[in-house]
């Protein structure tokens, strides 16, 4: 199909919608509310993960676009609700098999316990203007996702902390912004995510230590690629999806990346030509670091996946998922 053909009934028919949303609001009683989005999401086939917290809610979820539409018509009417910010992609396939509804002690994990983004957090930049924002030599620009995220794709002069979760941004700032003499810290900090939920609490935490003029991307580099084209972006590469889409491209279409399955890992398309690479058993960037025993559990899994497959149907062990 070509880019300006329109698709026909039955090609709409077929595609999937996959929805990535958060909010940062008082929830009280997370448990009713765990309760009817399961009922509502089992009763329209949506599946992938919800988390809900005092803090907020944060979610990834897939479905046929009327599935979709009904439960946001839904979850509008509901408390704080009605202006909740959704990012839709599509794609020709189902993203996720099961559906995850849970109670947590925080949408995005970053482990203090004192930083409250429902009380403050940073200034939104929208993507229009973040191309002109971040060209500021005054400017540091900070991704704040784990660094195999930042492998396959991020912005031009971004400086990436190499965390391995979001748990360890708070030791990066302490060990390399706060013992910066004042005179020698950024104007301004402009920070970005995936879909905006890591920067947004990143800002609210630096804005707790006393840090001013903290940025981030309103909507997160989803809402970028879905907005600014690449002939104007700053981008470069892929973004990483916690999906089975592994990653997205400008215009949000599917990337060319896939997933390792013995260490979660993304994977450009040479990695998979590489001798090290089996699949769903090893890749280059895991060869040789697992037991036997790890070893013969990752064949098992594998074969699991082929016979499913030829039943027609998938094996839940292949999902994809990693933590934020």
């Amino acid at each position: 199909m070509g880019i300006a053909e329109k698709p026909d009934n039955a090609t709409i028919a077929s595609l999937f919608t996959v929805a990535t949303f958060y909010k940062f609001l008082r929830l009280r009683d997370t448990g009713s509310l765990k309760k009817q989005l399961t009922e509502i999401c089992k009763e329209n086939e949506i599946y992938g993960t919800v988390l809900l917290a005092r803090e907020g809610i944060n979610g990834t979820i897939s479905g046929k676009e009327h599935s979709i539409n009904k439960l946001f018509a839904w979850l509008k009417t509901q408390p704080n609700f009605d202006d909740i910010q959704v990012k839709f992609s599509i794609s020709p396939k189902q993203v996720f098999h099961r559906l995850k509804v849970r109670l947590k002690k925080e949408i995005v994990t970053m482990g203090e316990p004192d930083i409250d983004p429902n009380k403050a957090v940073g200034t939104y930049v929208k993507p229009e203007n973040w191309n002109n924002f971040i060209n500021d030599p005054d400017t540091l620009i900070i991704d704040t996702r784990n660094q195999y995220e930042v492998e396959i794709g991020t912005f031009k002069n971004a400086l990436s902390p190499q965390t391995k979760s979001f748990r360890e941004f708070p030791d990066w700032v302490q060990a390399k912004l706060d013992t910066l003499p004042h005179h020698k810290r950024p104007k301004q900090i402009a920070m970005f995510c995936t879909g905006g939920i890591r920067c947004e609490k990143a800002t609210s935490y630096l804005a707790n230590k006393g840090y001013n003029n903290v940025f981030h991307l309103e909507g997160g580099i989803l809402k970028y690629l879905e907005t600014i084209s690449e002939v104007e972006s700053t981008w470069n590469g892929d973004c990483f999806v916690f999906d089975q889409r592994v990653s997205v491209e400008h215009g949000l279409i599917p990337g060319k990346y896939k997933l390792c399955h013995a260490c979660r890992m993304p994977l450009k398309p040479t990695d998979l030509k590489a001798r090290e690479y089996q699949l769903g058993i090893s890749c280059p960037k895991c060869y040789g670091s697992h037991t036997p025993q790890q070893k013969k559990r990752f064949k098992d899994r594998q074969l699991q996946v082929e016979l499913a497959e030829k039943r027609g149907g998938s094996h839940i062990g292949s999902i994809p998922g990693k933590r934020r």
